[in-house]
């Protein structure tokens, strides 16, 4: 285990403090607090309800397979900022001693690691399933040998529900739209049957039930968000993962973006404070959550179509945008926008950022911060200097 150091205090996502309360932090035998552990923590999602977490004075464990260009930023960001409270642990999530060991005194886990992009999961479908599929098993055994269990998150992925090629669209201006008028005013809700497509909807699928059922059959208190597009401050996407991200680097780059299908796909999009704050709901109410799975996004009201983004960063760029068409990816979704009215009817949890109002953040982050896609290597104690420091979710 390696520790950050300390230096002054600052908020990289440029917002106020959340209205959510985060509950106190549990102290173990010997007085000390334990630590919060988040496995993929210097990525994207898990950097940033780091920040919340540590800005409210939790001890939190990063595990880190150090595997993802880009993220070293985060990990940079994360220590400069608060210092000591930040412990660093490189494992792989395949290493079941090591992830026991990482778990032992954890007050609460959040697992994020994962291998992210359908792409890859097609080159190497092995490595995909040891890293989602038995990592996660390794992860929610390491749970049930705890002395006291830790709640568990987990992050699925809206890929569970395949292609969704039963539904039929219309076509309503740049975007498709749903002709049943129940998914159109809500969007997809957890009844719809599971229907694993590609090596990584299988690998996240069978991860995914692997949670469910562990809560059902151990009791450990564990859930699933079935995760829609997660967007905001220090998320360095590319064409595989973090779209929105990547559109928006791209347009900024003055480089072509390229589309693949005709650019009237939908998804609803979620502002990352908007997910940290459902996280934390999420763990304040564990007792009575535990053993479901929520779609979580930003729903109908935050939905969007490749070439609506594509409008919205000309707005922003002043100018037009370059692009380039090309063929369907295999299993991509026409649409899918999430209907989030379970988790909310239980939590009262409701986006607040709107879309256009949460790309602006990240298109200001992303034009402001030039200096932080080009940053050194970050030097870790007993580490040696780290060029490729990643994370492994979003």
């Amino acid at each position: 285990m390696t520790r950050g150091k300390t230096n002054g205090p600052s908020n990289g996502n440029g917002r106020h403090k959340s209205a959510h309360a985060v509950t106190a932090t549990p102290v173990s035998r010997n007085g000390n607090a334990k630590p919060i552990l988040i496995t993929g923590g210097a990525g994207f999602v898990g950097s940033n309800l780091a920040h919340r977490l540590l800005s409210n004075g939790h001890r939190v464990r990063l595990l880190d397979n150090l595997s993802r260009a880009g993220v070293e930023r985060n990990l940079r960001w994360l220590i400069e900022t608060h210092g000591d409270l930040v412990d660093i642990e490189v494992p792989d999530v395949r290493n079941l001693s090591i992830i026991k060991q990482a778990v032992k005194d954890a007050s609460q886990v959040f697992h994020f690691a994962a291998q992210v992009a359908v792409t890859s999961s097609l080159v190497d479908p092995i490595e995909d399933f040891e890293i989602n599929a038995l990592g996660t098993l390794n992860l929610l055994e390491a749970v049930r040998a705890a002395e006291n269990p830790p709640p568990l998150i987990f992050t699925s992925t809206n890929k569970v529900y395949g292609n969704l090629a039963d539904l039929k669209f219309d076509k309503q201006g740049s975007r498709y739209a749903p002709l049943d008028d129940g998914i159109r005013e809500h969007g997809i809700n957890e009844h719809r049957p599971l229907d694993f497509h590609s090596p990584y909807g299988c690998s996240k699928g069978a991860a995914d039930q692997y949670v469910t059922d562990y809560a059902r059959t151990y009791r450990i208190p564990a859930l699933v968000f079935r995760m829609s597009c997660i967007y905001g401050p220090h998320q360095y996407g590319n064409e595989d993962q973090g779209w929105v991200a990547h559109f928006v680097i791209r347009s900024i780059s003055h480089k072509p973006i390229t589309i693949y299908g005709d650019g009237m796909q939908v998804r609803d999009v979620l502002f990352i404070d908007d997910l940290v704050d459902a996280f934390l709901l999420a763990q304040q109410h564990m007792k009575r959550l535990a053993g479901n799975a929520f779609n979580i996004g930003g729903g109908p009201s935050n939905s969007i179509s490749l070439l609506e983004l594509l409008d919205l960063l000309a707005e922003f760029n002043g100018g037009d945008v370059s692009v380039r068409f090309e063929d369907w990816r295999a299993a991509d979704q026409r649409y899918y926008v999430a209907d989030t009215s379970k988790f909310s009817r239980l939590t009262g949890w409701e986006p607040r950022v709107r879309v256009h109002e949460g790309v602006r953040r990240l298109y200001e982050w992303i034009r402001t911060g030039d200096d932080q896609f080009s940053a050194g290597p970050v030097r870790v104690a007993n580490l040696p200097p780290v060029n490729t420091i990643a994370a492994a979710k979003f």
